[in-house]
Order: C-alpha cells, then sequence, then structure tokens
C-alpha cells in the first residue's frame, strides 16, 4: 500500500503562505529516505530545530511551529520518520529501532551542515528526541519533548510492565505487538479509524468512557473510539484531516506500528545507558488530561534526576494528546522562551 508522492502533495493543499514556501528536501540516512520540510528565516539562521512527530502523524503536525519560529530567526525542519508519508518505508521491523530512528535525526543535521541543532518530539518523536540528546549530546545544543517524559531504561522490560497492570485486556502497544492484526483493523475505513484516533485521544473526549488504551478480549481498538460533534475537533480542519487521510492511505499505518514493535529491541540495544540522565538544556510541555503524561506522572517527578538541565516542565489546560496542535500558541510561546535562553 504506497505510491510516489505527487507534486501536489509535496506542495500540500493549504491557504497558508508560509507552507506553500516551504522547501521538501529528501535526505538518506544509510538506505533510506528522510523527506524534511525546510521553513528558513529571511536571514542566516540563529540556530536549528528539528521537530519529530508521532503517532499517527506526519511532518504536517509541526505545521504551527513552521509559521512561528523562522520569523524569529529560527530554521524549523519537521521530518516524515522513517515509515510514514515521504520518507522510505523499510520492510523489516527491526529497521524502526530507537538506534535507527536516532541515526535519521543525525543524518538530517549532517545533509544540513547543522554542528548543533535543538531537537523536539511529540508522542513517539519525543523518545527520539530525548534519546538523541542522550546517545549525541555532542549534536544537540537542547531538546523538547511533547506528551510523553524522559523515562531512562530500566531494569523492566516494558511489555512485561504493562502487560502488569493491564489485567485481562491488551494496553494498547501491546495490541499493536502483532504484525497484521491493527492493521487489518485499520485499513479497510482509514478515515473513520484516524477520525476516531485523533478525537478520543484529544482534550475534548469524555474522559469517563471506557478508555481506548486497553483492548478487551476479541474485540479491536476501534470499539471504544468517541467520534466529534458539529463544534468540536476545530483544532483540526478538513484540510488537515484530508491531508492525513490522503498520505496514510497511500501508505497505510505498518511503517508507524512497526516502531511500537520494536520496544523489547530498543530495551536490550540501550542497556548502555541504563537510568541515565540526559545532560542537555530541556524542556518538557504536556497537557492535563493526555493519557501519555498522566501516565507519565512518575517519570515526570523524577526529572530533577533523569533532566538535571531541565529548563521547564509545563503541563497546558484542557489539552489532550495532540499538544501542538490542540494548543499551538502556547507551545509556540513556550519554544520561543526555550530557545531564547540557549541562543
Amino acid at each position: 500500500m504506497s505510491s510516489e508522492p505527487t507534486d501536489s502533495q509535496h506542495e500540500t493543499e493549504t491557504t497558508s503562505p508560509a507552507l506553500r514556501s516551504l522547501k521538501h528536501v529528501s535526505v538518506t540516512s544509510s538506505d533510506v529516505a528522510i523527506h524534511s520540510a525546510v521553513a528558513e528565516p529571511d536571514d542566516a539562521p540563529v540556530a536549528t530545530v528539528v521537530f519529530i512527530h508521532g503517532f499517527p502523524e506526519l511532518w504536517y503536525s509541526w505545521r504551527h511551529q513552521l509559521e512561528a519560529l523562522p520569523p524569529f530567526g529560527y530554521r524549523a525542519i519537521a521530518i516524515d520518520v522513517r515509515g510514514y508519508g515521504q520518507s522510505s518505508a523499510p520492510a523489516e521491523i527491526e529497521d524502526y529501532s530507537m538506534t535507527s530512528l536516532v541515526g535519521d535525526v543525525i543524518a538530517v543535521l549532517d545533509h544540513f551542515e547543522c554542528e548543533q541543532a535543538v531537537v523536539v518530539g511529540h508522542d513517539w518523536g519525543a523518545p527520539v528526541a530525548w534519546n538523541t540528546a542522550l546517545m549525541r549530546p555532542d549534536r544537540v545544543s537542547g531538546v523538547a519533548g511533547l506528551s510523553v517524559p524522559y523515562s531512562p531504561r530500566g531494569d523492566t522490560k516494558p511489555l512485561d510492565a504493562f502487560r502488569a497492570f493491564s489485567a485481562d485486556e491488551l494496553f494498547y502497544i501491546d495490541y499493536f505487538q502483532a504484525p497484521g492484526i491493527v492493521e487489518a483493523e485499520v485499513e479497510p475505513d482509514m478515515s473513520g479509524w484516524l477520525q476516531g484516533f485523533y478525537f478520543t485521544a484529544s482534550g475534548e473526549a469524555d474522559l469517563t468512557a471506557p478508555s481506548m488504551g486497553f483492548v478487551a478480549p476479541d474485540t479491536a481498538m476501534r470499539e471504544r473510539f468517541q467520534l466529534p460533534g458539529s463544534r468540536q475537533m476545530a483544532w483540526m480542519t478538513e484540510t488537515d484531516f484530508g491531508y492525513y487521510v490522503s498520505e496514510f492511505t497511500r501508505t497505510g499505518l505498518t511503517g508507524g506500528f512497526n516502531r511500537y514493535r520494536n520496544i523489547t529491541r530498543d530495551w536490550h540495544e540501550l542497556a548502555a545507558w541504563r537510568y541515565a540522565p540526559v545532560q542537555v538544556p530541556a524542556l518538557f510541555i504536556g497537557g492535563d488530561v493526555d493519557g501519555p503524561t498522566m501516565l507519565g506522572a512518575d517519570a515526570i517527578r523524577r526529572f530533577p534526576t533523569t533532566l538535571p538541565h531541565l529548563s521547564r516542565s509545563v503541563i497546558l489546560d484542557e489539552c489532550g494528546h495532540w499538544v501542538q496542535q490542540e494548543k499551538p500558541s502556547q507551545v509556540n510561546q513556550l519554544l520561543l522562551e526555550f530557545l531564547s535562553e540557549l541562543h
């Protein structure tokens, strides 16, 4: 389920002149092509900021930040993570390991001849950002994570931890492990699945309803999806949603699911960084009704140890999982303040 992106897909249908003026660059990371959307300032950049999206998103999830940063002198680069959008989608599951994704970020920095950059990630992009700063502090002048707080590799395998608290149901990460099962749920109705997933994880969903984060035996994840009312989900326009649907209809979501399927491999490969803190300036932004932020409460409390150079940890009110899309103005302000501290 893939095809080459058309010229119109590269340009992106949008009424925003700033997004229409983006450069779209393909960067080679080993044998993988990483699509990068680049917004340049008018003059030489003060610094470069690399944005890494999560699941199920694209470079486009950073559209508000790509517009906000260049007027203040920053070059903004938002990538399609491998397996997504206009980047390559390797066939092997092991090609989506954390070390591979960190290598992709470094390849982007090398392509743009950036000795150092600020790395910002949301959802799965946050662990990629945290681990890039952890593994290559020489290349990262600052790191920001949205939604998912930094939690270093510990002594318990993640899937064992999830199974300990999920009782008779499957935690969603466990549900995503077996190839083909969740794809069979998603692909017959990509638009409906994405709409339900986006809305149910947002700040507008009913938190008292059964959580889609757990899947009951012999059921599908979508059975716990909620759908937006007529005046809800205004933070994602029809154009925005249409772009996601178009791209994921073209590529499928297997590349995104393959990131989850490396969680045990990551645990083994990150053994050298057991309980290691991130030693570069850091920022965390979460939502008060964002599932990963709420589940990560203990990790946030450990920030004095795990992020010793933390600038701020901010939890935004009435904000769900899609932090930079639901609350773009607040996120932009926090990022610009953090960047001003660094440069």
